[in-house]
C-alpha cells in the first residue's frame, strides 16, 4: 500500500487540471497588472504610428534608389 501512496504522490495532475490552473494564475495575474489611461496608450500608438511611418519612407527610398542604381548597372552593357 505504501508503494501505491508513492506512486500517486510522484504522478503529474492531469492535463485539464494543469491547463485549469495556469489560466486560474493568468486572470489571478491580470487583476494586478495597472492599466494604461486611455490617454496615454493614445499618445504611445500615435509614436508608434510615426515611427513606422519614417522606417517605410526611408526603406522604400533605399530600395527605390538601389533598384535604379540597379537598371542603370544592367543597361550600360546591353
Amino acid at each position: 500500500m505504501a508503494n501505491n501512496a508513492t506512486k500517486n504522490k510522484n504522478k503529474k495532475p492531469s492535463w485539464f487540471r494543469r491547463a485549469g490552473a495556469k489560466i486560474k494564475e493568468t486572470f489571478s495575474e491580470l487583476k494586478r497588472v495597472t492599466w494604461p489611461k486611455f490617454g496615454t496608450v493614445v499618445k504611445t500608438t500615435g509614436v508608434v504610428l510615426v515611427i513606422v511611418l519614417a522606417f517605410l519612407v526611408i526603406v522604400t527610398g533605399v530600395d527605390a534608389g538601389l533598384t535604379a542604381l540597379l537598371e542603370l548597372l544592367t543597361s550600360t552593357g546591353a
